[in-house]
């Protein structure tokens, strides 16, 4: 079977640039011009984020750098902006004008760095503002740039906690961008599941194991049907759904039937509306194993609801902690490939390596100048932000929402 994914080793030519009309040739220019003369300096920007991995909301070396970076470059900063390790750097030119906002992700994962590439995503926004900045300043165009500094993107919402702050205010477009295997060069404007996490609390009471075991009500059996329970469900469930969790105690030795478990589950499907029909039959786990062990149970849901990601089309058509922004703002998300090997893919240490190379820093960069002619757009055409605006209406109205 033939592998369409990116390899390490492939030897693949980039493919030649489609013919097509540009819009404004002479604002793709400076973009290209100025991201190209920032890239050795993104290269070591990009290097010094890998080389200090920091977890959700701890970010506080890459909250550092990268405030430095682009107040050296002429954005006006403000550190520790709402949250402890957010920031955000503004460029105004003129007055009036449209308003890009631009995100920039920071943290990495337990124990295995940034193997989600965030070190990529992050010089990514910093490329897009410079570029754009750049055509503002040279062409005399009025318009603002917003550069976001985002924490607390692997599982902490950190995004939905700065919109709920008021970061995203005034923003006309908000665009990002994120590394995953592919084939050779690709860029991809699909979506990413909806996101319910739950808490699952098991309380029973505790016997002698051995002496009268009759007299516990076992928390840990609880857990494991409940565990045993999902497997099963999983049969039942659409395809494109996922459920996944772990589940833990304390103070548990052979010798004392446990009377506390602890049970964290995810779970996901194409529109959050689904999700949520699927966290009821999920719940329906849960409750069963309670009843059956004579345990209690209680479920939460833990912080925010993750939205799926809504790509906006017509932003799209140009292009050619995100989900819950575009939900609530017009926005573009595409992902890009990287070389991985097999078995590879994001959340895993082999992906760490693949958002080190050079390649990938070509790859991240060349997705950067499209996100910035897409953003130029939006500052230089009234037209199509009206259009972009509208569909991310009809989108709403779409959904229900």
């Amino acid at each position: 079977m033939t592998d369409v994914l990116w390899r390490p080793n492939d030897q693949k030519p980039r493919p030649p640039l489609v013919d097509g009309e540009v819009y404004r040739p002479d604002i793709l220019e400076i973009i290209e011009r100025t991201i190209d003369e920032l890239s050795p300096a993104l290269g070591e920007l990009s290097k010094d984020i890998l080389a200090h991995p920091e977890l959700k909301f701890e970010e506080r070396y890459a909250h550092d750098v990268y405030t430095a970076f682009v107040e050296k470059r002429g954005f006006v900063v403000q550190r520790h902006y709402l949250l402890e390790t957010a920031w955000v750097a503004t460029f105004t030119q003129g007055q009036g004008g449209a308003v890009l906002g631009v995100n920039s992700e920071m943290d990495a994962l337990p124990g295995i760095g940034h193997a989600c590439g965030h070190n990529l995503i992050g010089i990514a926004g910093v490329a897009i503002a410079c570029a754009a900045k750049t055509a503002l300043e040279k062409l005399g165009i009025n318009g603002k740039i917003v550069l976001l500094g985002t924490p607390g993107e692997e599982g902490g919402f950190g995004k939905v906690k700065l919109w709920d702050k008021g970061a995203y205010e005034g923003m006309d477009v908000c665009l990002m961008c994120h590394p995953a295997p592919g084939p050779p060069y690709s860029v991809s404007l699909s979506s990413c599941l909806a996101l319910v996490r739950l808490k699952v609390d098991y309380s029973g009471h505790t016997a002698h194991a051995a002496l009268s075991p009759w007299e516990g009500q076992n928390a840990l059996d609880a857990a494991v049907l409940a565990y045993t329970s999902i497997g099963l469900l999983r049969q039942q469930i659409r395809p494109t759904h996922r459920i996944h969790g772990i589940f833990e105690g304390e103070d548990w030795v052979p010798g004392i039937i446990p009377d506390k478990s602890t049970m964290y589950w995810y779970v996901r499907a194409p529109t959050t509306k689904d999700a949520l029909h699927t966290v009821e039959r999920a719940k329906a786990c849960f409750e069963a194993a309670a009843k059956a062990t004579g345990c209690s149970v209680e479920i939460s849901i833990v912080g925010s609801i993750g939205n799926e990601l809504v790509q906006n089309p017509v932003l799209g058509a140009e292009l050619a902690d995100v989900g819950n922004i575009s939900y609530l703002m017009p926005g573009l998300h595409p992902g890009f490939s990287l070389p991985t090997v097999p078995s590879g893919g994001n959340h895993t240490s082999a992906f760490t390596e693949a958002a080190s190379t050079d390649t990938a820093h070509e790859v991240c960069l060349n997705v950067s100048k499209a996100l910035a002619a897409v953003g130029m757009r939006v500052l230089t055409d009234p037209d199509f932000l009206s259009k972009v605006k509208i569909a991310f209406e009809e989108g709403k109205r779409n959904r229900g929402d």
